[in-house]
């Protein structure tokens, strides 16, 4: 049985064999703009990275997890980053990769796990989330699983040469 299985996918840590994987995300244009990318990764830095996964969360406040189909396939990523211990929050971000792997339940699946986990094992009050104003299959992902719009950064981030506005959502476990 695999520790975080949800009904179309399961959680796992890092493992080296996702060098490739993680380099394709990283290094895609595509993705960029929603995890404020604006240089490539190589593969050495990414593989560095990879070797110091295992470090704790309370260490390196932040912890990353595949997310994969019942195949054994990695199809995305999901985030836990700013961890903050003292306060009991921590944000949350999520990607799938391909397009036709999304809005089949995948990224609902690894949110669901991902808040018990933050419930159960980690003790965390509230999470919340980045998501930019015309991102709707994301902010209507995060909504159905209870997050609530609390604030537009207007003019937050800038993409293609103009000003995005940005939702920040919050839940309270």
């Amino acid at each position: 049985m695999r520790p975080m299985q949800g009904e179309h996918i399961y959680l796992r840590a890092i493992e080296p064999e996702d060098l490739e994987f993680i380099h394709e995300i990283e290094n895609d244009h595509a993705f960029w703009d929603i995890s404020n990318t604006i240089v490539p990764y190589s593969k050495f830095v990414i593989k560095q990275y990879i070797e110091h996964s295992h470090k704790d969360i309370y260490e390196v406040k932040q912890l990353r997890l595949v997310i994969c189909n019942y195949q054994d396939e990695a199809i995305g990523m999901i985030d836990l980053f700013d961890f903050d211990f003292k306060n009991k929050r921590a944000g949350i971000g999520i990607l799938i990769k391909e397009e036709t792997n999304r809005q089949k339940g995948f990224g609902r699946d690894a949110l669901r796990l991902l808040i018990a986990y933050c419930k159960s094992q980690l003790a965390l009050h509230q999470l919340y989330c980045n998501i930019s104003e015309g991102n709707n299959l994301s902010l209507k992902l995060f909504k159905n699983e209870g997050f609530e719009i609390i604030g537009l950064k207007k003019d937050w981030n800038y993409i293609n040469g103009a000003f995005k506005n940005e939702y920040l959502l919050q839940i309270l476990l």
